[in-house]
């Protein structure tokens, strides 16, 4: 179930810095109290490999994001032990040494369960038994989430698919857009591109100069 157009959830989640310090992160507050946008990206599991490509891709475009306003999450379900160990291993060896912003640690899933977005499904044996399948770990999900806490964006990755940085900094421009003019944003919308009036004129007129 979608949750675009509803308020994140309101949790304080462990979270690991780059400098080791054991956190907590209600990603609901940071957007609201500090008026600020956030992309929170989860990703399978700590040591593995689409993963520290995404990590890097973020941290390279960190400085976009900070440009906009926006403060970078990432998210898993490892530890914040194992998140550190990781945040202490080279590059150049799979790991993700360099990255700055924090990483929340979901151990129990608490927030991951509430947005649907772990691998887990849940069937019965020939007694009835429960047996869990799946591998207990979260796809490769992303919230856009403004200054009210509202979610604007979704999207999730099977885990196989690592994503385009640079398309979440377009939607955070053209939602930007949105909330400054009252216009909205056409397919392919860049910033420095021609928006349209929500009515039949504004299509027409967007037609006629493109």
């Amino acid at each position: 179930m979608s949750l675009v157009g509803k308020l994140f959830p309101n949790v304080a989640i462990d979270a690991m810095s780059e400098m080791g310090d054991d956190l907590k992160i209600n990603v609901f507050e940071e957007a609201v109290n500090n008026q600020q946008k956030v992309i929170l990206f989860w990703y399978p599991k700590d040591f593995t490999f689409v993963c520290p490509t995404e990590l890097h891709a973020f941290q390279e475009a960190l400085p976009e994001f900070q440009k906009r306003n926006t403060m970078v999450i990432g998210a898993s379900c490892d530890t914040n032990e194992v998140h550190f160990a990781w945040l202490n291993t080279p590059k150049d060896n799979g790991g993700i040494e360099g990255v700055t912003y924090p990483i929340l640690a979901d151990t129990h899933r608490q927030l991951a369960n509430i947005l649907g977005i772990v691998d887990q499904d849940l069937e019965y044996d020939e007694e009835g038994n429960e047996v869990f399948t799946g591998s207990n770990v979260t796809y490769r999900a992303t919230y856009l989430i403004d200054e009210t806490g509202k979610i604007f964006h979704e999207s999730v990755n099977d885990m196989p698919l690592g994503r385009n940085v640079k398309e979440y900094l377009r939607l955070i421009d053209a939602y930007a857009h949105v909330q400054k003019h009252g216009e909205v944003c056409p397919a392919n919308w860049e910033e420095g591109k021609d928006a349209m009036n929500a009515n039949r004129t504004g299509v027409a007129e967007y037609f006629s100069k493109n």
